[in-house]
């Protein structure tokens, strides 16, 4: 398995006293190549999940293991080399640099991590991602559909082991959003990746091979 969790718990504190349990015992398992969507109301602690996955985020207990490793246990620096090496992320946010150009935005990544970034290789991306004539344009010149593929492309460069999308789709129209949801699958595909879905559309949880529900902290 490429991903295995085991028994998650995480609460937040809450003004006053007492704490908010978000997760309360959640676990799965996923062989590599697989796509899981998973699913639940707003407040449900999916967000939460997928920032413990990323390593944004420690549990109160339980484990994480991506490739082996457990992220659970890793001080802030290793989860953060881990992330750069392994792991891609794409928000619902887009969190992209308003002062980097598309090709900047792209490279960020693997200067972070310390690791070579070419313009061939970032170009190579934009072209898959359909804006490869736009590297040189700021995100504010890009429409939102062009700021989310942007977004996917800064998430490959690294060459992940698994990428994590945190309602993809979430600020796009419906035509934008299909547009969108074609490529991640595409891409998903073409490289060989396992990928962790958090969504709210129905259209994009059914495409996945595999489909969890969190409900009171636990997935079903």
């Amino acid at each position: 398995m490429i991903i295995e969790v085991e028994n998650l718990h995480k609460a937040y504190p809450q003004p006053g006293s007492g704490t908010l349990s978000v997760l309360a015992g959640a676990g799965f398992s996923l062989a590599a190549g697989t796509t899981l969507a998973i699913t639940g109301q707003s407040g449900s602690g999916k967000s939460t999940l997928i920032a413990l996955l990323a390593g944004l985020d420690t549990p109160d207990s339980g484990r994480i293991l991506i490739n082996g490793q457990d992220l659970a246990v890793m001080n802030e620096t290793r989860r953060t080399r881990f992330r750069a090496e392994y792991i891609g992320i794409v928000f619902q946010q887009f969190h992209l640099l308003p002062h980097l150009t598309a090709e900047e935005n792209i490279s960020l990544p693997l200067e972070l991590a310390g690791r070579h970034s070419s313009r061939e290789h970032t170009g190579r991306l934009l072209e898959k991602v359909g804006l490869g004539t736009r590297g040189r344009h700021l995100p504010g010149q890009l429409s939102g559909g062009e700021c989310q593929r942007l977004a996917l492309a800064r998430a490959l460069v690294v060459e992940p082991v698994v990428l994590l999308a945190d309602e993809p789709t979430g600020n796009l129209d419906v035509t934008t959003g299909r547009e969108v949801s074609d490529l991640l699958f595409e891409l998903v595909d073409r490289e060989k990746m396992t990928m962790i879905v958090v969504t709210h559309n129905p259209e994009l949880a059914k495409r996945c091979t595999m489909r969890l529900q969190l409900e009171q902290g636990v997935l079903r």
